[in-house]
């Protein structure tokens, strides 16, 4: 087995509601795996609760096998896990070299070493590393974003809405980005809202509703199904 990331029968939620009601999700190594659903399907509130942002009320979480329900975020980063959320995921006041190096603070030793790696993969970042994040484009921004987190070389990255209010074009690139990182080995689930164009990429999915899961299928057989058609991809 290739599993590196499980989450089994989680519950999760805030202050005394449940959002999560027992979902399970695996994630083998090298692979891409989708979570999609409705608004308010528990799709971000599930990668919070893998990244230690939010209580596992119940259930288990497994990081290679590891468990790592309800360990605190900066102790599952050590772990090897990076984390992208869908807002407040730069610092606009800082410059982007600095931004990235915030990604380092666990290891700053590899640093310079691990942004070379970075821009390697984000080329259109290498002219701005001086400049304040917050006058870069939406799309650079997320570039940034992304990039902190893959500065200490994680085993598995978490997505949260990585195209979420970019332009057509900007969505094709970070797709495009998406697709780069894995194959450079490196496992990512991701959360999206553009379903149709992250079912043509990933390897498996999942459709979440009312904080349970629905469906799982590979990307295609989930593009196939009538009923995500009908709910998910404007059928």
């Amino acid at each position: 087995m290739n599993e590196i990331l499980r989450a089994k029968n989680v519950f999760s939620g805030y202050t005394d509601l449940n959002i999560l009601e027992g979902v399970s999700i695996e994630v083998e190594r090298e692979e891409i795996v989708s979570i999609i659903g409705p608004n308010g399907a528990g799709k971000s509130t599930l990668l919070k609760t893998i990244f230690g942002l939010l209580e596992t009320r119940k259930g288990k979480i497994y990081l290679r096998n590891e468990e790592i329900s309800n360990l605190k975020p900066n102790e599952i980063v050590k772990k090897g896990m990076g984390y992208v959320p869908q807002s407040k995921n730069i610092f606009p006041s800082l410059t982007v070299e600095e931004n990235l190096e915030m990604g380092s603070y666990i290891d700053e030793s590899g640093f310079e070493e691990s942004k070379q790696e970075v821009l390697s993969i984000f080329p259109d970042l290498k002219d701005k590393v001086s400049a304040k994040t917050g006058d870069l484009s939406g799309g650079q921004q997320q570039m940034v974003a992304m990039g902190r987190a893959l500065i200490l070389d994680p085993d598995v990255i978490l997505l949260d809405e990585p195209s979420a209010g970019l332009s057509p074009e900007l969505v094709n690139v970070v797709f495009e980005k998406i697709k780069e990182i894995n194959k450079a080995g490196m496992s990512i689930l991701v959360v999206e809202q553009n379903a149709r164009k992250i079912l043509k990429v990933c390897d498996r999915g999942y459709v979440l509703e009312m904080g349970e899961n629905r469906l799982k299928g590979t990307g295609k057989e989930l593009l196939n199904n009538k009923k995500v058609e009908e709910l998910y991809l404007g059928g």
